[in-house]
């Protein structure tokens, strides 16, 4: 795939879920992701992405997945979802579901609804992108190869150009993280770095 530049005003970085539950100590899914979130630095490096990438006009917009505090809204209760309520994660009105303090001063606007893997599937996110003219779609978060990659091939099949940040997302394990960077997201998307990203914006 030959890569080529990004116009900021065109360009869309997806927060997919960095909210407390995910993101830090102390808290129910930190400890399946913290080998990765440390070796990558993906705190960090998306701190450092949102800030220079919104200084130059690219939209940010965090997607946080939000469930009702009696999980009436949850759909199925099976696999992922299945182990969101097991672990009480994700709750409205808990600590646990805000977003991170080290992203929220540059998140643009939040889209709601996100009850499944999928950021676009019951929210409003395609509408806000093609409202703002944008054309290029930037994913990190996580689960890499969940949330990030459903949200990935949505994104593809809706005819935007995709990017995953690697070093800004994070799996339960590297065999995932890795299967997921080098086999599945070259087929639906530019796989980069967040410096890599920085340099091809226009």
């Amino acid at each position: 795939m030959v890569s080529i530049g990004f116009k900021a005003g065109e360009t869309a970085i997806i927060l997919i879920e960095f909210q407390n539950d995910f993101c830090k100590p102390g808290f129910p899914l930190y400890p399946g992701i913290e080998t990765i979130l440390k070796e990558y630095k993906v705190i960090e490096n998306t701190v450092e992405l949102v800030r220079k990438a919104r200084e130059r006009g690219v939209l940010i917009v965090g997607c946080p997945v939000i469930f009702e505090s009696d999980y009436r809204d949850l759909g199925q209760e099976f696999g992922i979802k299945a182990n969101v309520k097991k672990l009480g994660v994700f709750r409205r009105g808990t600590e646990g579901v805000e977003f991170i303090d080290e992203l929220k001063p540059y998140i643009d606007i939040y889209v709601e609804g996100k009850r499944g893997l999928d950021g676009f599937h019951g929210t409003n996110l395609d509408v806000i992108l093609r409202y703002l003219g944008i054309k290029n779609v930037a994913i990190a978060g996580f689960l890499t190869n969940v949330c990030v990659e459903s949200t990935a091939r949505t994104a593809f099949d809706l005819n935007y150009k995709v990017i995953i940040i690697k070093d800004c997302t994070a799996a339960t394990s590297w065999e995932e993280q890795r299967y997921a960077e080098v086999k599945l997201f070259p087929l639906i998307a530019e796989v980069m770095t967040h410096k890599e990203f920085l340099e091809k914006l226009e």
